[in-house]
């Protein structure tokens, strides 16, 4: 009962477990009876790097005199962990052993015979890091160290465990780093990976660091160009011209997201709107797949629904204007409301799109082209959120595929060339966005929809769309007809007069893959040179100035498979430049090569950085192979990936691109599993102190590297596991971490006192029984549902009671204890594991197990009433009677007093929920 009423209450544990004050430190060191001398000894710990650091030297001294070991001539009394020397103990230990090493799912016998594991896999796997120069900060371990939890959880649970980490080293930051540096990008990257390591291997995380690999890796690179290569073959990747955001100063296309205002995310230059070649691929065709994949996943219903979103799936229909005066020209529209056909009075076109010239007569055409010059630097997220809408008149009209009527053709921003036809048909009297552009310009407004149950002499308003559904009116032949029939009937209209059709559209929009930039994978693609009629190409380099040829970008042609990996060229100048080729374009060299006495020139481009990250998974599986990319016997064992854990923030385009691509390995039988990741974690963001997002620039970043010099690895493991729900956003305080020091320390205690006896000297009674399989029950539920910070409440509650019990500890509880914690505090378990008589890790150790009778309390607690109103509580056993529990009531002052000098009516007894008692 102690246990199951302490864990409802972890808000009033967590409290008694934090302090923010230094005296409190103090006053936790003279506790354990730590003299003075202490200060010495702790000072000579001290390593030359903290002592560059005064004021780390002083937390540290503080520290290390409540965890480190009592010097012989102190007063006795309890000792603290000493996390210094048993954190590097133990990852030394890890090290040596290979204790993380991945199981073999399969071996061959010698007679071939193939013995297949007969353990559950899991593949538990973390979205790898990108490793910056600033290193971790605390926020980052957090979604690491709940992998990891898991992770030696189902080691302990008889399962074969996947645990890899690797690096997604390409990308714009490091690039532009290391110009800013005049350092190659190579090398910061290098060093930014073995900080990164550093810090993952002193949190004590059990990866199998064998598995490692970063996607700059040039035989990570190879796999990821024979990847595109089959994207390529099979008509998914292909070029085209796209209107693009181009920052010359950053030298490289921006997605719609990364333009504010005109202006570039990352430096605030100026962004222009540029129609370039691409490289595209067609994730279009995988729509229908990428929505109808997410049924079955156990995936957060946010991420979910934001990528039904993204995909946007929208049944409607298409519908054609034919423009005025041209036999062959016309505007193709898509609507999800063809039942408000009759009240088109506009058609509006996006600037880019391909017909405005044509149909902008002469009078008009001055100022349609300045309207679409100045709108050609905003980019699509600046256009459509734009409150004011703006728009200018062509001059040219369109026919009404139904009535015939002339309807005016106007331009406006708010429609866009990379969205649906690039064209709508405007009915400003059923759309709010058409009724403001309408009011503004002074255009027609027709209504054709009417509320369903509108009375005879009720007005529709005409100061207001009405964009709800309901029946058609001045629709000719369609009027009275109900919004969805009215659709449905106008749609066949269309299509028998051959002017559209039901259609299927998606939001989603091709992947633009190419990058104007240095530090990104080359795409294997190469084109034919020619050269000017009647000169040789044996006579001729294109490398040098002033050689004329042409590039054939229509004949694109890839790299044969065995030459690949197609790698970077070494630059000294790898800064972007305003040639919207991008920098690899001054790599002539590189670029122009001969082949059976012909020029051809590589492709320029790079790949996008998501390029690495859609498939790391799946090398983790097999980092070493040089003939495959995996093999397939190492996806039929380990994949999908049980367990992903991540950043919200990768919701839509990670994830999408990564199921797309590996949707595409599924058709070309590559995978026999559809999609990659079976479950889905999103960590809460660990936010700075001041509730804000960490970031230099606010100056509350805050180093893992400090918090474990203080206080070790396992605090910080236990503190960002204890802070809250995992998936919940969390402010960082460092004061708040002497809360897990404390039980760390106690837990310590705990097993030092059961060291000291035999293993039959002490007994554990009744009390501590029940509460030990109520914990092992607790803990065991919470770290199936990753309910990280009640499993440490109620590991605290049973250390609390174990502590009360002083030199009486039993051996069993300390045990149970020491497995229990070890997955969120590994170090400290191993060596109270170790203490305890175990010369074996106890990394693969059976998890706990509980006696569920044990679990199920005798007694209840329920409230006492007289006369309907509570007076009292008692405590009783669950199948008392009325007169037991009548007895009982009668023991609580309270209820006694209010019975006193009166008589018992009535008495409402049922058994374990209410005693009410009637008196007068």
């Amino acid at each position: 009962m102690r246990l199951f009423l302490a864990t409802m209450m972890i808000a009033r544990i967590a409290t008694a477990f934090r302090s923010s004050s230094s005296a409190g430190v103090v006053r936790h060191r003279a506790a354990f009876g730590t003299a003075p001398s202490s200060f010495s000894i702790a000072t000579k710990s001290i390593g030359t790097h903290r002592q560059q650091r005064p004021w780390l030297n002083t937390r540290r001294l503080m520290s290390e005199t409540t965890t480190q070991e009592t010097p012989d001539n102190a007063p006795a009394g309890p000792k603290g962990y000493p996390f210094a020397n048993i954190e590097s103990k133990w990852q030394g230990y890890w090290k040596e052993n290979n204790t993380f090493a991945t199981p073999k799912r399969r071996t061959v016998q010698e007679d071939g015979t193939v013995v297949k594991s007969t353990k559950k896999k899991k593949y538990v796997l973390d979205m790898f890091p990108y490793p910056s120069g600033a290193g971790l900060h605390v926020g980052h371990p957090e979604g690491y160290t709940a992998s990891d939890v898991m992770s030696r959880y189902w080691r302990m649970t008889n399962h074969d465990v996947l645990h890899p980490i690797g690096w997604d080293s390409f990308g714009l930051p490091a690039e532009q780093y290391a110009i800013n540096t005049g350092t190659r990008p190579e090398i910061t990257t290098g060093k930014n990976i073995a900080n990164f390591k550093r810090q993952l291997q002193m949190l004590g995380f059990s990866y199998d660091w064998e598995k490692e690999m970063a996607t700059t890796d040039v035989d990570y690179v190879k796999w990821t160009q024979w990847i595109f290569l089959q994207l390529y073959k099979k008509g998914l990747a292909t070029q085209a011209s796209k209107a693009v955001n181009w920052c010359p100063e950053l030298g490289t296309v921006l997605a719609n997201e990364e333009v504010i205002n005109g202006l570039s995310e990352r430096g605030d230059f100026p962004v222009e709107r540029l129609p370039l070649r691409q490289w595209t691929l067609k994730i279009t065709e995988y729509a229908d797949r990428l929505e109808a994949g997410l049924e079955g996943l156990d995936w957060p219903s946010g991420t979910m629904t934001a990528q039904a979103q993204w995909i946007g799936k929208s049944t409607g229909t298409e519908i054609d204007f034919k423009v005025d005066g041209s036999e062959d020209e016309k505007i193709t529209v898509f609507t999800t409301r063809a039942d408000t056909l009759f009240g088109v009075t506009y058609v509006t076109l996006a600037p880019e799109h391909p017909l405005v010239s044509a149909v902008t007569s002469p009078d008009q055409k001055e100022e349609v082209d300045t309207y679409v010059t100045k709108t050609s630097s905003r980019s699509d997220l600046d256009r459509t959120s734009a409150k004011e809408k703006t728009g200018v008149f062509t001059g040219g009209y369109a026919i009404h595929p139904l009535t015939k009527e002339k309807v005016p053709i106007w331009v406006g921003d708010y429609v866009l060339g990379s969205y649906g036809t690039g064209a709508v048909m405007a009915v400003p009297g059923h759309d709010d966005r058409d009724f403001e552009f309408a009011t503004k310009f002074g255009l027609d407004v027709k209504w054709v929809v009417e509320p369903a149950k509108k009375k005879d002499d009720e007005e529709v308003s005409t100061e207001e769309a009405f964009t709800a559904l309901g029946v058609n009116v001045n629709s000719g032949e369609f009027d009275g007809m109900k919004t969805n029939k009215a659709k449905k009937a106008i749609t066949a209209k269309l299509e028998e007069s051959s002017a559209g059709g039901p259609k299927i559209t998606y939001k989603l929009r091709d992947w633009v893959f190419s990058r104007q930039r240095y530090w990104g994978e080359p795409i294997p693609i190469y084109f034919p040179v020619e050269f000017p009629e009647g000169v040789d190409a044996k006579d001729v380099d294109p490398k040098d100035e002033g050689c004329d040829h042409t590039i054939v970008y229509d004949s694109p042609i890839p790299v044969d498979e065995a030459d690949l990996p197609l790698e970077l060229p070494e630059m000294e100048d790898f800064s972007p430049g305003d040639d919207p080729a991008g920098c690899l374009a001054r790599a002539k060299d590189w670029r122009y090569f001969q082949k059976d006495g012909k020029w051809f020139a590589r492709e320029t481009n790079t790949m996008p950085q998501w390029a690495g990250s859609c498939w790391y998974y799946f090398r983790f599986l097999d980092p070493k192979n040089t003939e495959a990319a995996f093999s397939p016997e190492l996806d039929e064992d380990w994949m999908p990936v049980d367990l992903y854990v991540g950043g919200a923030e990768h919701a839509v385009l990670h994830l999408l691109y990564a199921r797309f691509w590996h949707q595409v390995l599924f058709d070309l039988g590559h995978t026999k599993h559809p999609e990659p990741f079976q479950k889905l974690v999103h960590q809460g963001m660990i936010l700075g102190s001041d509730g804000e997002k960490m970031s230099k620039s606010r100056g509350n970043v805050v180093n893992p590297d400090d918090i474990v010099d203080v206080h070790g690895a396992d605090a910080l493991r236990l503190y960002e596991m204890f802070m809250g729900p995992l998936e919940a956003v969390k402010p960082w305080q460092t004061s708040q971490v002497s809360g897990v020091v404390r039980f760390l320390n106690k837990l310590y205690n705990v097993v030092q006192s059961a060291v000291q006896n035999d293993d039959d000297s002490v007994k554990m009674d009744a009390e501590t029984t029940k509460i030990l399989h109520k914990t092992m029950k607790k803990v065991t539920e919470d770290v199936e549902s990753m309910s990280f910070n009640t499993a440490i409440s109620a590991m605290m509650v049973l250390t609390n009671h174990l502590t009360s019990l002083k030199d009486k500890v039993p051996r069993e509880a300390a045990e149970k204890l020491a497995l229990m914690v070890s997955p969120f505090a590994p170090h400290i378990g191993e060596e109270c594991w170790n203490l305890l008589g175990h010369t074996e890790t106890l990394a693969y150790h059976p998890w706990v197990e509980y006696d569920e009778a044990l679990c199920v309390d005798n007694t209840v607690k329920m409230g006492v009433q007289v006369n309907g109103k509570k007076r009292g509580e008692i405590e009783i056993s669950k199948d008392a009677d009325q007169e037991g529990a009548m007895a009982e009531a009668m023991k609580v002052t309270s209820v006694f007093n209010q019975l006193d000098g009166k008589d018992v009516k009535k008495i409402i007894y049922v058994p374990g929920r209410i005693l009410n008692i009637v008196a007068k």
